[in-house]
């Protein structure tokens, strides 16, 4: 990015529903149990949305926390990108939802669809309006409410995901910090291993769709595990070597919360302690795209990230999609702001 702006993430916040659904509360709906569970994947509970609570409630609710940290008005966003697969509406986009709500009226606002690495797929989107010195401030946000998409009867999926939001002001931040590398990437092979099959123009809403369950989250999971233990590990390796960095330069590595045991590979891969991870998969389960910004979120909030700090975004999805980052920590805006 020579001659370009750094750009960072000048502030984070996060927002996940109220009601709790924990193992125990599953093992009463479907043929599971809280052992199973816990042994496969480390998830203990999940957060569920209310339902009059669409995607873009709860994301408000984490993009106003972001944005009274950054100290920065909805009036002052030049764009907002919001990263879902489960959007209030096909069209209007989420994002366009979301500015209205916030009163962010000359921000532009556009969704991006990369499942569980829509996160990062949004913040190497938005970060290069801002390198480029198009924009100055861009809120992304990752959201979802896949409970409304989650199956109750399939034992397989319905003990994974759960719902939440996570927001990120993105804007220049001072010489040698803030992004450093991205990694992107996908597979569209293997697009059908993790898919939500019918909604869209292939299989329009119809009687027979709903009556055969294909507007429900449809998961190859031995497949899925196994891409996600090598793309973790890849992409990570890529944005360390992009960066002139080495697994022992990581301060902290924020993983997409979707199984402990896929976790747990990237840490022995890198050699990291417990205290430079941040899980929180037990506690929500599989977010999709707002899995990482709520990690990062609540690790801040911990007191887990300091100034200079080397911080790994990584992640997986439906796509099949991979993303990482990596981001050298400051929240301090480079001169030249418009506060």
């Amino acid at each position: 990015m020579k001659g370009m702006r750094s750009v960072g993430i000048l502030a984070t916040g996060s927002y996940t529903p109220e009601k709790v659904l924990s193992n125990f509360d599953l093992e009463k709906m479907v043929d599971t149990s809280d052992e199973w569970i816990v042994t496969r994947t480390g998830i203990r509970e999940r957060r569920i949305s209310e339902p009059n609570q669409a995607s873009s409630d709860l994301a408000l609710e984490a993009a106003k926390k972001a944005l009274a940290k950054a100290n920065i008005s909805a009036e002052q966003l030049d764009m907002i990108i919001v990263g879902t697969v489960t959007p209030d509406t096909m069209f209007p986009s989420t994002a366009c939802i979301l500015q209205e709500k916030l009163g962010a009226k000359k921000a532009a606002a556009l969704d991006v669809s990369a499942a569980c690495t829509g996160f990062l797929y949004a913040i190497a989107t938005g970060s290069q309006f801002i390198a480029n010195g198009l924009y100055r401030y861009v809120l992304v946000v990752g959201v979802e409410t896949l409970s409304k998409i989650t199956n109750y009867k399939d034992r397989n999926t319905c003990v994974l995901f759960g719902d939440g939001a996570g927001a990120a002001v993105l804007g220049p931040v001072k010489d040698g910090f803030g992004f450093q590398a991205f990694e992107l990437g996908a597979d569209g092979s293997g697009g059908a291993l993790l898919s939500q099959p019918a909604g869209g123009s292939r299989i329009p809403a119809s009687s027979e769709s709903i009556a055969n369950d294909l507007h429900y989250i449809s998961m190859a999971g031995g497949e899925v595990f196994k891409f996600a233990v090598r793309v973790m590990n890849s992409a990570t390796e890529a944005v360390l070597d992009k960066s002139g960095l080495t697994k022992e330069d990581i301060d902290l590595l924020v993983p997409h919360q979707a199984n402990k045991r896929i976790i747990d590979s990237a840490v022995q891969r890198f050699g990291l302690s417990e205290d430079k991870v941040a899980i929180n998969l037990h506690r929500y389960g599989n977010m999709s795209s707002a899995s990482i910004p709520v990690a990062l979120d609540e690790a801040i909030q911990e007191g887990r990230v300091k100034e200079g700090d080397n911080i790994v975004l990584v992640g997986f999805g439906g796509g099949l999609t991979w993303g990482a980052s990596l981001l050298k920590w400051s929240t301090e805006e480079a001169e030249g702001g418009n506060k």
